[in-house]
């Protein structure tokens, strides 16, 4: 396979001019999340969900580096990730001249050309402060073909603009640059990536709020959904009993005479909707 995962590059001598570099390497295959898996985390914080991984053995998902752009109390995205991989540009392969209208061609149109309702975009940028993925013509079209959200372990620019569209982003910051001005250039999508420390593979699923971003394998989708939602029961019991003057000891974490507590009130609970 060749650079473009179009087979063997012809033999020419040694005159290569390298075009084929902008034929972007994809994947198409992949199995996006089901909407129940979607709904059943729906609920679901980061923090919880990375916490519940992190007791089933899967200790690295939280995707180092990215913040939401705009923070607001209610910020908060889940959806099946898509990725885009930027690399280290190459003058003998991409010569930075015509950038923009070279980008037309590349993993970077492919892939806000692959978007459905509900995806989120990942996007691995190696961390770097000087590249604009995306700006905000191209954050308007993924919001127009029904994308969720975007986490990107780099920069966006047009902030205000892309604020303003009411995406949801997780970035390290902004820049006034565009996608391929410096260092960096949009190679493949939809292929597994490296994003702030962590493996993300199209189709896994992202939960994302304001503590950051967290990747959930489809396979522990439901479980952990399931864990996370008795779990996050639990601690609304004890915020309440906190806030009523409770001791922190008999609590937090909620075990003993407290969990007892919890569970009778539960049962009670259940009763009367049951009940109703």
């Amino acid at each position: 396979m060749n650079a473009t995962g179009h087979g063997e590059a012809p033999a020419t001598g040694g005159t290569e001019t390298y075009e084929s570099m902008l034929a972007p390497v994809h994947t198409s295959s992949f199995v996006r999340p089901t909407p129940g898996m979607i709904e059943a985390l729906g609920e679901v914080s980061a923090a919880t969900a990375c916490a519940k991984l992190h007791q089933m053995g899967i200790t690295r998902t939280f995707i180092d580096g990215p913040v939401p752009l705009h923070r607001t109390p209610d910020v908060h995205v889940t959806g099946g990730a898509v990725t885009l991989q930027f690399l280290p540009r190459r003058e003998d392969v991409f010569s930075g001249t015509e950038q923009e209208d070279a980008e037309r061609k590349t993993a970077l149109w492919g892939v806000l050309e692959s978007i459905r309702p509900g995806d989120v975009l990942v996007v691995s940028a190696q961390a770097s402060h000087f590249t604009g993925c995306l700006g905000d013509m191209l954050v308007r079209y993924f919001k127009l073909r029904g994308g969720a959200g975007i986490v990107v372990d780099g920069r966006v620019r047009d902030a205000a603009r892309v604020r303003a569209l009411g995406v949801p982003i997780w970035c390290t910051g902004v820049t006034p640059h565009y996608a391929s001005q410096t260092e960096l250039w949009p190679s493949a999508f939809n292929v597994p990536v490296g994003v702030g420390g962590v493996l993300v593979t199209p189709g896994d699923i992202i939960v994302a709020d304001e503590d950051g971003a967290v990747v959930v394998p489809q396979k522990s989708a439901l479980a952990v959904a399931e864990d996370a939602l008795r779990h996050q029961d639990r601690e609304a019991f004890a915020r309440r009993r906190l806030d009523e003057g409770g001791r922190l000891s008999d609590y937090y974490p909620l075990t003993g005479a407290g969990l007892d507590e919890y569970l009778t009130a539960r049962a009670g609970d259940d009763e009367q909707a049951a009940a109703l």
